[in-house]
């Protein structure tokens, strides 16, 4: 699914209207519709005060016409117009009078603190004050609003946006953001939801289909594309019945350190459950006996000290992971250095090897095209110096991209894996992911990929959605406290099964009537 940007947004209603001859008066009452429908088929009219705040743009305008059809349809409502300004949008105004047509009470003007309404718990709350269109700092008294609405703890649903987010930078203030139960966003899911400073602002996002013109959305390449089940399906690579062991590439999983093997182990299991025909892992001496009896399918090569001193390997791998547990000793940086000017194969470099890059940045010059990064979040402070948030971070990301021709995976909730000028979202995962060792498991599983013929971008978007789906598995069977990264890899074959599994259909109960 793909994720667009306000602009692109606003230019999609255009060619809508162009398209169908309608107007935006009509566009609106459509979209609005739609989440008046996703209310009633969720109150049945439940006697509940359900209160309405609207800005004056077309937020607001969709905020009037929901109100308009709560009330047609019996709903306790009251409106509450947010005059922040002198402007106001043609369709908020038509919109204004229409309900006022209607409405026994009228609309409430709020202009301070002083006329701010009591909101109880038990009571509703829709937010239409600002939506998409925010481009300036919001007013200090429309601030305190937005906290008065978000103490008052009630059930919150905002249209399109929580009102107080911009589409391109972090918000002003943090306080000053409505936080949202649910979040009803037309047509596409917005790159805000995604981002760790903006997406817990809303609980849960639905994204409804407002009828923007079909031909465009698919026509258009967006700003990145959201990657589910659906968009990963088709990057799967069916095993042929006449292969074997070698078909599927030999990999070299490169680290470790005294006191750091596990990682090693981590990642090596993964590369073989997500797929590799053969593994050699290539560890210091202190990890040999360590790795041979705890994944006996690998094979061993081994240097001969605590920490990697030299990097020789005996044979050309498909692909290679490096860096997990690996140290950045003077040594294990040279031998790292002398390692890439040699090595042609696909590369994925994580944890250390990346503090190394960091601290070398002449060895960028040496590595492959499309080489893989997969930083954590100070990791990728390093590699790219400090953020003022993150569109500013992935600003960076991308010109780091384009400069060196690399992949890289911003691990998080929604972990972004950016490349060149464009993004990719991974919405697999959960919170029990957040553990030692998740990170070295995602190595592995893209190194095996890559070992089976994966191009770079496919396996690091299959990669990173097959980890994430193993992740979501472990968690239903343990619960996220209790998820290690070693189940991850254990659930890596669910993960594939998953991926072909239609949806269950809810069958009626013995004795249902």
């Amino acid at each position: 699914m793909k994720i667009f940007s306000a602009q692109q947004m606003r230019l999609a209603d255009q060619v809508t209207m162009q398209s169908e001859n309608i107007n935006s008066l009509q566009l609106m009452e459509r979209a609005a519709s739609q989440i008046f429908n996703l209310l009633h088929n969720r109150l049945q009219g439940a006697p509940i005060p359900i209160h309405v705040f609207c800005g004056l743009g077309n937020n607001g305008g969709d905020g009037l016409v929901i109100s308009r059809l709560l009330l047609e349809h019996g709903y306790h409502v009251r409106t509450y117009i947010v005059n922040f300004s002198e402007n106001r949008s043609k369709e908020f105004l038509v919109n204004y009078d229409r309900l006022k047509e209607i409405a026994k009470e009228w609309p409430i003007q709020l202009k301070s603190e002083e006329d701010f309404p009591e909101i109880q718990y038990q009571d509703m709350v829709i937010d239409a004050i600002f939506g998409i269109g925010l481009n300036r700092p919001i007013t200090p008294w429309v601030i305190s609003l937005i906290k008065h609405i978000n103490n008052a703890r009630s059930f919150t649903l905002s249209v399109d946006i929580p009102s107080g987010l911009y589409d391109y930078k972090a918000p002003d203030d943090p306080e000053g953001v409505v936080f949202a139960d649910v979040t009803v966003t037309f047509q596409l899911p917005k790159l805000i939801f995604f981002l760790p400073q903006t997406g817990g602002y809303s609980k849960d996002v639905e994204v409804i289909d407002i009828g923007i013109n079909r031909a465009f959305l698919q026509q258009t390449p967006g700003i990145a594309d959201l990657i589910g089940k659906n968009e990963v399906g088709p990057l799967y690579r069916p095993r042929p019945k006449y292969s074997h062991k070698g078909t599927f590439g030999h990999s070299a999983i490169i680290g470790g350190s005294y006191g750091k093997i596990g990682s090693v182990v981590l990642a090596t299991k993964a590369a073989l459950r997500t797929g590799a025909g053969l593994i050699t892992t290539y560890v210091p001496e202190c990890g040999y006996e360590i790795v041979q009896t705890t994944v006996p399918e690998a094979m061993v090569i081994s240097d001969d000290d605590d920490e990697l001193a030299e990097i020789e390997l005996n044979f050309e791998p498909a692909a290679v992971g490096i860096g997990m547990g690996l140290g950045t000793s003077e040594k294990t940086s040279k031998a790292f250095g002398a390692f890439l000017k040699e090595n042609k194969a696909p590369l994925v470099v994580d944890a250390d090897g990346i503090n190394i890059l960091s601290k070398h940045p002449e060895f960028l010059e040496t590595i492959p095209e499309q080489t893989i990064l997969t930083p954590h979040p100070k990791e990728l402070e390093r590699l790219l110096g400090k953020w003022e948030d993150d569109f500013d971070k992935i600003k960076k990301a991308k010109e780091f991209s384009k400069k060196h021709n690399t992949i890289i995976l911003i691990k998080g909730a929604n972990s972004i894996i950016v490349y060149q000028d464009y993004l990719y979202v991974n919405n697999s995962g959960n919170p029990g992911m957040a553990t030692a060792g998740s990170g070295d498991v995602l190595t592995g599983i893209i190194t095996g990929l890559l070992s089976q013929g994966y191009d770079p971008i496919g396996a690091t978007i299959f990669g990173t959605y097959l980890h994430g789906s193993a992740g979501d598995i472990a968690s239903q069977q343990t619960g996220f406290e209790a998820v290690i990264a070693s189940d991850i890899v254990v659930n890596i074959g669910q993960a594939y099964l998953e991926l072909f599994r239609k949806p269950e259909v809810n069958q009626p109960q013995q004795g249902a009537q």
